[in-house]
């Protein structure tokens, strides 16, 4: 593989269709190759190999292959009559497809896969290759989550929370509203009493007091003052909400092109958190979601 490639991963379902033609748009913007990967599971393998030794089981590894590089053919045909252009290199490989997109992360640009939406507590339980992609992977990942009916009217929205380390997650966000010609929100969620009460909210311009809310407000908009320079043509819009993060930027799916949440690199009860907000909103969203490793500075 071409380092610096999208890759997307498909396994013949309208999930990884859905995959497959985001990535191709996003190799068109960014004029980079696309490598289309299936990885037959890890269990199926196991399966057919002790079945095999006692033979009672047709299938070995090669036709476990077979399969992958069929799935990989119908994905390439759908890449091709979307955008023939492009370099496309078929990837079918046997094993755990959740280890493989992981492995490719080291040197892709991006991950892009499908979500079948099968909600936050099943898919910790059950290891979904979207939710454990998005959680490890060394690069961004895009989840493809199925749109909810109406117009996309909200651009791309990120949340940020004004650290260095964040900086990274709100360039990714202007790129991609650039790409799109779309406008950008820039999200603040921060935790108050009455968000206890009352759940997520925005906080409409003047009524912060000058100790708190005003200051995040500031804060914001030194974050992004370089980054505006340099996407000039990206029409940006700062928002504060009170409530949990994760409720607050799933609210802003609803309409949304794309959604960006950053994921703390390090380990401990920061990465902890940011992995289980990331995991929450991919679950919720009714849009694409990007999960961005933040840069660490430590």
């Amino acid at each position: 593989m071409t380092p610096g490639s999208i890759v997307v991963g498909v396994d013949g379902s309208e999930h990884a269709a859905r995959a497959v033609q985001w990535a191709v748009e996003q190799a068109g913007f960014e004029n980079r190759p696309l490598v289309v990967v299936n990885a037959a599971g890890q269990g199926d393998v196991l399966g057919a190999a002790w079945a095999d030794a006692a033979r009672t089981y047709p299938y070995g590894p090669s036709d476990i292959l077979s399969g992958s590089r069929a799935i990989v053919d119908d994905a390439i045909e759908l890449a091709r009559s979307i955008r023939s252009d492009l370099t496309i290199v078929p990837m079918p490989l046997v094993g755990d497809p959740r280890q493989a997109l992981v492995d490719l992360s080291s040197h892709a640009h991006l991950i892009v896969v499908g979500s079948r939406g099968r909600g936050t507590f099943r898919s910790m339980l059950l290891g979904s290759v979207s939710a454990s992609v998005s959680r490890s992977a060394a690069c961004p990942v895009i989840v493809c989550r199925p749109a909810a009916a109406g117009p996309l009217t909200h651009g791309v929205a990120v949340g940020a929370d004004g650290t260095p380390e964040s900086l990274s997650v709100i360039e990714f966000a202007f790129q991609q509203a650039s790409f799109r010609d779309l406008p950008l929100t820039v999200v603040h969620c921060f935790w108050d009493a009455a968000a206890a009460a009352e759940g997520v909210a925005e906080l409409p311009r003047g009524e912060e007091s000058p100790e708190s809310q005003a200051d995040l407000r500031l804060l914001l908009s030194q974050s992004i003052a370089g980054l505006s320079e340099k996407y000039p043509d990206v029409e940006v819009t700062l928002r504060l909400t009170h409530g949990l993060v994760d409720e607050g930027l799933a609210a802003m799916t609803e309409g949304a092109s794309l959604v960006v949440v950053g994921r703390h690199p390090r380990q401990g009860l920061s990465r902890v958190l940011s992995v289980a907000v990331a995991t929450a909103v991919v679950e919720r969203a009714h849009c694409p979601v990007a999960v961005v490793p933040e840069s660490d500075r430590a």
